[in-house]
């Protein structure tokens, strides 16, 4: 196995792309981690989002209540063929996978992925291939390696993708086993993924801190600069 090294990039989106769709996926601890990030955010944000948690198909049908009030975001269960609704986070429906098309939602119950519906990876290969660059990828907390691939797509389609940091995350098989597979541009703590998410969809380039540990990369404060800067 590979030893878990840290991002090589520490400055993220030099093109000054403009990355306004932003996919989440979390299992184990998701509800806490998702909301976090989501409640980050800046007020009002202009972009395309949607987030898979791992759930039972018999669990409380009121997760997208629960999620808007812990996170301050307007959270929707989308019906397959709804149009892409921007400032809203689509949720999967339980025992759905969700997967974006560059007009509209599906949502389907295809077969199980990592032995689980909804699953991670159909929804982050499914924006890579419909958004490509546009795409930042979102792993959180979680067991197993859901996801891991998906995150390969979005970069592969020249999107970035982050991870919780693995030391703060409730279980932090998912994020770590991205990280040893080479897949994430950068590891975050929840308090300042919202702030980066917020500056990759207004099309800035971030400048992460240099402190880090080969396990786990640690991201000191950061720098954005909007593509109006020096003109």
């Amino acid at each position: 196995m590979n030893a878990v090294t840290h991002p090589r990039s520490l400055v993220l989106n030099s093109s000054r792309t403009v990355r306004d769709v932003i996919v989440v996926g979390a299992s184990a601890g998701g509800i806490v981690a998702a909301s976090r990030v989501f409640r980050g955010l800046p007020e009002g944000l202009d972009a395309i989002m949607a987030l898979v948690l791992h759930r039972s198909p018999y669990a409380s049908s009121k997760l997208a209540e629960v999620l808007e009030r812990m996170s301050g975001q307007k959270i929707s269960e989308p019906l397959n063929g709804h149009p892409l609704a921007r400032c809203t986070v689509q949720l999967a429906p339980a025992d759905m996978h969700l997967m974006l098309t560059p007009e509209h939602v599906v949502v389907s119950r295809g077969a199980r992925e990592h032995s689980t519906r909804p699953a991670v990876d159909p929804l982050f290969r499914s924006a890579a291939a419909a958004f490509g660059p546009r795409v930042v990828g979102v792993l959180l907390t979680g067991a197993g390696d859901d996801g891991v691939l998906g995150l390969s797509r979005i970069k592969a389609a020249g999107g970035i993708t982050l991870v919780q940091l693995p030391s703060e995350a409730e279980h932090a098989s998912m994020p770590t086993n991205a990280l040893r597979h080479d897949m994430v541009d950068a590891a975050l703590p929840l308090d300042r993924m919202g702030a980066v998410l917020g500056a990759l969809a207004r099309g800035e380039c971030i400048e992460l801190g240099r402190e880090a540990t080969p396990a786990e990369p640690r991201a000191a404060p950061f720098r954005s600069s909007s593509r109006a800067e020096g003109t």
